[in-house]
């Protein structure tokens, strides 16, 4: 008769979702896997880590703005990255078909589970649900996982921008890429 119980851990749960309000744990994950990925190097534009009262007042107006969609990643029910979707302002009409996909990370100690892919293409699930034919990204020179994610997924770079960032102790370039989700929804309209 033995009393040792056996004991097998679960594999960890991937998931993504479309963040619409923040409660007190939701917000404390976005702050948390936000420093841990500026701290990663991949801070969307913050280089140094920002105060937690900027950090969650940035997550609170990100919420506020009707013109960006959220997309949290999830490990185990905890908030790990995120990505959001800008919406073309209300009076570029000419633009109307384009949403941009920014703020795309995954906090390093979550990353090996699928979340980065998972993350961009219910970004352009939610895109093509929105109506958008076209996304747009920027990404750093140095993010070759990124890289190598958008490119599998049919992303096309179109352009180079020589200066994108400036750290402390280097110049960055950044890749312009671009996927059109809906090629019925770039025929003209008459």
């Amino acid at each position: 008769m033995s009393d040792q119980i056996n004991i097998q851990a679960l594999p960890p749960q991937p998931s993504v979702e479309v963040l619409e309000a923040l409660n007190p744990g939701d917000l404390n994950d976005l702050c948390d896997a936000t420093d841990a990925a500026i701290e990663g190097g991949g801070g969307f534009g913050w280089v140094d880590l920002p105060s937690r009262e900027i950090l969650e007042r940035y997550w609170q107006g990100v919420l506020a703005m009707p013109a960006r969609i959220l997309l949290v990643a999830r490990l185990d029910g905890v908030i790990c990255g995120t990505c959001q979707l800008w919406k073309p302002p209300v009076h570029n009409e000419a633009q109307a078909h384009i949403v941009t996909l920014t703020t795309n990370f995954v906090a390093p100690w979550a990353r090996g589970h699928g979340l980065a892919k998972m993350l961009v293409e219910k970004a352009e699930e939610i895109a093509a649900r929105e109506g958008f034919a076209v996304i747009n990204l920027e990404v750093r020179e140095t993010m070759k996982t990124a890289i190598d994610i958008y490119e599998s997924l049919g992303y096309v770079r179109f352009g180079v921008h020589p200066y994108s960032v400036r750290l402390p102790d280097q110049v960055l370039k950044g890749f312009y890429y671009y996927k059109v989700i809906d090629s019925n929804a770039l025929e003209q309209r008459g």
